[in-house]
C-alpha cells in the first residue's frame, strides 16, 4: 500500500473517529463518559453508544447522534473497503471462480487448491502422453541394411534406420520405412521393440516418395501402429519422433517438439547425381531427427502416426529442421507398394535433361532455338511404343509447356503430372523442333517394363 492511497481515508480531519477502526483516538474513562452525557455533547454520541447506550435521549441529542453514527459508519465502511481493495490488489485475497466456499478465500487455501488442480492436470496429461508414446514405440522397429561385397564375403551392415509396423494379417506383419534405408541391400533384418530379430522381405520401393514396404513373420509382433491424419494438422501442434538414432544402441529413442510447418517443398536428389529429381511435400518439425531415425514414426499426442520421418537439413548453422512424409500422402503409396511392389504414376516415356544443362554451343548448333526460349526439357531419348513415341515426339525436341503449365525442368514436369494428372488423362504438349514451335496430344499411361537408357545427366519420365 503506497502513501498516496493512505491519504484517501482521512476525509474527516475535523471530526476524530473513535470507533473500532480508530486505534489512535484518545482514551475515555467512565467518568469522561458521564461528564459528556451531562453536557449532552452530541459529537461523541456514537462512541458512547457502543458500550453504554443512553436511555431516553432528548430529540436534539438523537439527531446529533444519528448524524455522527451515519458519518462514522460511512468512514468505517470506506476503510473496510479500502483494506479489502488493497488485499485484492496485492493478491492476498483472490476471487477465484473455482473456489468451493468462502472458506477457500484465504491465501493458503487458494494457493493450495490452484496448485493441486494444476498438478493433477499435468500428471493426467503426462500419464496419457506417456501411455501414447509407449503404445506407439512398441510398433517402431529397427531396420538393418545388409550388403555383400562379393560371393565369398559375409553380409555386412551397410546402414540402419527405423520402420513402423502398420499391419498384421495372416501371420505376417508389414513394415513401412524409407527407400533410402533399404536401398542397395542384399538382405534386410528387422529388430522388434522387444529385441527379437526377424528376416525381412522387401515387397516394394519408391524412389520418388522415399517409401518402402517390408514383410516379416508376425508371430512375435504384438503391437501395430495406428495411423492418424495429417490433413488437419496445425502449426504448433505437439509432435513426437520415435526411432533408432545411430543404430540399435539408442533404439526406441523419443524426441519431442511441435509441427513447425505444413506443406513444405523440399527438393530431393534421390540418386545423388547433383540434380534435383523431385520436390517432396513434407511436414516440418523441430523434434530431433537424427541419422537412424529415418523411416520411424512421427506421432501426435494421442500416439497416432501422422508422418514417416524422412530427412533433416544437416548444416552446421541449422538446428531443429526435420521433415516427415505426411501420413495421408503416404497411405495410398504404402498400399500400392504392398500389393504391387511399386507406385504407378502417369508416364510419358522419355529420358530428358533440363535445357540449362545443355552447353550454349549445342543449343545454337543442334537445337536451333529462338532467342526467347530459355527454359524447358530436352528429349535425349524416346521409349519405343510409349505415349511420347505415339504422339510423334523425337530426340532433341524441347518441351516448354504441358497444358497451361510452364515446364522449366524435369522437376516441374514430374510435379505437374504426378500431382495434377492420372493415368489415362490426355495432355497437350508444346515443344520446339529445329527452332519451330509444335504441339501434340498424348494419353498418359502406366510405366512400361522397357526402361530408358540412363546417362549421368538425363532423367526418366
Amino acid at each position: 500500500m503506497n502513501r498516496d492511497n493512505d491519504k484517501q481515508y482521512d476525509e474527516y480531519p475535523e471530526e476524530p473517529r473513535y470507533d473500532a477502526y480508530n486505534e489512535q483516538g484518545p482514551s475515555y474513562t467512565d467518568e469522561n463518559r458521564r461528564s459528556e452525557q451531562k453536557e449532552e455533547t452530541p459529537a461523541y454520541g456514537h462512541a458512547i453508544q457502543i458500550d453504554e447506550p443512553v436511555k431516553q435521549p432528548q430529540q436534539p441529542k438523537q439527531n446529533g447522534k444519528g448524524w455522527t453514527s451515519f458519518i462514522s459508519g460511512i468512514a468505517g465502511g470506506i476503510l473496510v473497503l479500502a483494506i479489502v481493495a488493497v488485499l485484492v490488489f496485492t493478491n492476498v485475497i483472490s476471487f477465484n471462480s473455482d473456489a468451493a466456499s468462502p472458506s477457500t478465500m484465504g491465501t493458503d487455501n487458494i494457493s493450495t487448491t490452484t496448485s493441486t488442480n494444476k498438478t493433477l492436470a499435468t500428471e493426467t496429461s503426462t500419464k496419457n502422453l506417456t501411455s501414447a508414446i509407449q503404445s506407439a514405440s512398441a510398433a517402431v522397429v529397427g531396420v538393418e541394411n545388409l550388403q555383400q561385397a562379393d560371393l565369398f564375403s559375409e553380409s555386412q551392415e551397410a546402414g540402419s534406420g527405423s520402420g513402423v509396423i502398420y499391419k498384421k494379417e495372416d501371420g505376417k506383419a508389414y513394415v513401412v520405412t524409407n527407400n533410402h534405408v533399404v536401398e542397395g541391400a542384399s538382405s534386410l533384418e528387422v529388430t522388434l521393440a522387444s529385441g527379437q530379430t526377424e528376416k525381412a522381405t522387401l515387397l516394394g520401393t519408391d524412389e520418388i516418395s522415399d517409401l518402402a514396404v517390408l514383410e516379416i513373420d508376425g508371430t512375435n509382433v504384438d503391437t501395430v501402429a495406428t495411423f492418424g491424419t495429417s490433413d488437419d494438422l496445425t502449426v504448433g501442434q505437439q509432435a513426437i519422433a520415435i526411432g533408432n538414432p545411430l543404430g540399435s544402441e539408442f533404439a526406441g529413442s523419443v524426441t519431442q517438439g511441435i509441427i513447425s510447418g505444413l506443406d513444405r517443398s523440399v527438393a530431393v536428389d534421390s540418386n545423388n547425381d547433383g540434380t534435383e529429381d523431385w520436390v517432396s511435400e513434407v511436414l516440418q518439425t523441430d523434434a530431433a531427427i537424427n541419422p537412424g531415425n529415418s523411416g520411424g514414426a512421427l506421432i501426435n499426442a494421442n500416439g497416432e502416426v501422422i508422418g514417416i520421418n524422412s530427412m533433416k537439413i544437416a548444416q552446421e548453422e541449422v538446428e531443429g529442421i526435420g521433415f516427415a512424409i505426411p501420413i495421408d500422402a503416404a497411405k495410398p503409396l504404402i498400399n500400392q507398394l504392398e500389393t504391387s511392389g511399386k507406385v504407378e504414376r502417369p508416364y510419358i516415356g522419355i529420358g530428358a535433361v533440363s535445357l540449362d544443362q545443355v552447353p550454349q554451343a549445342s543449343k545454337q548448333r543442334t537445337l536451333n532455338l529462338p532467342d526467347d526460349v530459355t527454359a524447358g526439357v530436352v528429349l535425349a531419348q524416346v521409349v519405343e511404343g510409349s505415349a511420347a513415341a505415339d504422339a510423334g515426339l523425337e530426340q532433341y525436341d524441347v518441351i516448354t509447356k504441358i497444358d497451361d503449365q510452364n515446364i522449366t525442368s524435369m522437376v516441374d514436369l514430374r510435379s505437374y503430372l504426378y500431382s495434377d494428372k492420372q493415368i489415362g488423362d490426355e495432355v497437350n504438349v508444346t515443344y520446339y523442333r529445329d527452332g519451330s514451335k509444335e504441339t501434340a496430344k498424348l494419353t498418359l499411361t502406366k510405366e512400361q517394363a522397357t526402361e530408358v537408357t540412363n546417362s549421368a545427366d538425363q532423367q526418366q519420365q
